[in-house]
């Protein structure tokens, strides 16, 4: 059960009744007549083979409301792209695949690098971003929502709550970041968040003074999930990160693009889990280490942005902040846990505080040396004005792919 709470800056949508997910896809499924949605799945052939792909496409197969799915496939050569159409060939909605690997987007990716407009660095940002510009090529519909395929705890209610506050007809929300509790097999998870993203943000607070930006970001119970919904005119007018700030990215977006009062948060799961990165203690260029030092620098670009000015003695005094706040969120975590009968690992979280923390330095030096790097995917608005048919070149390319044999 859900408590009732309204804090920050933003409107939280709560599960406090337990409403049927039958009755949520009755009104979404009177809606879409006039208002379509379409889900974007971005997938690494590896999920298809994992255990949470197929549990989602089984719940998938029951959502009576969406008119189209689109899924980004990275990491797949012809034969794995082959057995992709396969494996979703099962779902009764429209559905597109987007190989992005494949001779054909490759030349579309190929023509937007040349004009300076795409990363050619995979990653789950750049596979968003162009099934975002397909769904805009497609024009079908008025929303889309954004989820992970590694979600083993998955249910299509989520997926109903996630659409519900953008989709209903007399709310005036644009964009909707979906929020849980991520604890399962008798343990905290959600690191990044406990233990990076929150005391990060306080200690910004503490050592750059109060700003609306931070209360913003920490109005969201749970910045990093990777669940979200929007409306078309988000979809062609934001820009969003090619790296692991992709999620903070599109929230600043959000609110670069709308007023606070256009932006919620649903609660759209009792609990939630998935695939666990590694911490990576030992290499500041992989798991959650690597993912540190991009969110990092995405709060000091974003902050800089906004007037604000870093230099390295704020970083200096930034880590030691962070440090001292996040070693206290330990403590509230501990008592949590223990009161909850949760097992929690006090080193192990001390030590991921420890390879955060270094992860806020490189970040902060990375920044010092390149405050002007732009590590930004251009809105669809921009890229249509530099290449006039490139949805054309989306929907061929994907249309030749889906007619092979």
């Amino acid at each position: 059960m859900s408590d009732f709470l309204q804090s920050g800056t933003i409107t939280t949508l709560h599960n406090l009744t337990e409403r049927p997910v039958e009755d949520l896809e009755k009104q979404l499924a009177v809606w879409s007549q006039e208002r379509p949605m379409c889900l974007v799945l971005p997938s690494l052939y590896s999920e298809l083979e994992g255990e949470a792909l197929p549990k989602i496409l089984d719940e998938l197969e029951k959502v009576p409301y969406l008119r189209q799915i689109i899924i980004g496939l990275d990491r797949a050569d012809r034969d794995e792209y082959l057995r992709a159409r396969e494996f979703f060939s099962r779902l009764p909605q429209d559905h597109q695949i987007l190989w992005n690997d494949g001779p054909r987007l490759r030349e579309v990716a190929k023509t937007l690098e040349e004009a300076g407009l795409a990363d050619s660095a995979p990653g789950k940002g750049r596979n968003v971003w162009y099934c975002m510009g397909y769904y805009l090529a497609s024009d079908l519909c008025a929303s889309l929502a954004v989820h992970d395929c590694d979600i083993l705890t998955y249910d299509r209610e989520l997926l109903a709550r996630l659409f519900y506050p953008i989709a209903h007809p007399t709310f005036t929300y644009k964009f909707c970041k979906g929020y849980y509790y991520r604890a399962a097999r008798g343990q905290l998870h959600g690191r990044v968040s406990r233990l990076l993203v929150t005391p990060l943000l306080r200690a910004l607070e503490s050592t750059v003074g109060a700003h609306p930006y931070i209360r913003y970001i920490d109005s969201f119970r749970y910045p990093l999930a990777g669940e979200f919904s929007m409306v078309w005119d988000m979809v062609h007018s934001m820009r969003i990160p090619s790296d692991w700030g992709l999620e903070i990215g599109i929230l600043s977006e959000a609110r670069r693009l709308f007023s606070e009062q256009r932006i919620c948060q649903v609660d759209i799961a009792d609990a939630y889990d998935h695939k666990h990165q590694p911490l990576s203690p030992e290499d500041l260029e992989q798991g959650l280490a690597r993912m540190s030092v991009h969110i990092s620098t995405a709060f000091f670009r974003k902050l800089s942005i906004d007037g604000v000015v870093f230099d390295s003695g704020i970083f200096r005094t930034l880590k030691a902040t962070y440090y001292r706040k996040a070693l206290d969120m330990v403590e509230q975590y501990s008592s949590d846990a223990d009161y909850n009968d949760l097992s929690f690992d006090r080193h192990r979280e001390e030590l991921a505080i420890e390879v955060f923390a270094e992860g806020l330095v490189r970040a902060g030096e990375s920044f010092l040396e390149n405050p002007l790097e732009t590590p930004f995917l251009p809105s669809w608005n921009r890229v249509v004005a530099a290449v006039p048919d490139i949805y054309e070149r989306l929907r061929t390319a994907v249309a030749e792919d889906a007619a092979e044999a």
